[in-house]
């Protein structure tokens, strides 16, 4: 795999991001965290809008996710 994806560490600050994006389903059904995380998705990859680092990253979180699913079975 090329990577075009940045693996270094690239934030300031990891846990304020987390509590951003865990403060944007406060309120909010199933349906509707589903539907945010879908949208701030989208809104992220348009703003990197190259596909092959979009590629990339959805491959990294889905073996991430496999493997995790993987060793708590």
């Amino acid at each position: 795999m090329t990577q075009y994806l940045c693996r270094k560490p690239n934030l300031d600050d990891f846990d304020e991001v987390y509590q951003q994006i865990v403060d944007m389903h406060v309120g909010l059904s199933e349906e509707e965290s589903q539907s945010a995380n879908a949208k701030l998705i989208f809104t992220l990859a348009n703003h990197i809008g190259d596909p092959d680092v979009i590629r990339e990253a959805a491959e990294i979180a889905r073996e991430n996710t496999l493997q995790w699913r993987d060793e708590v079975s």
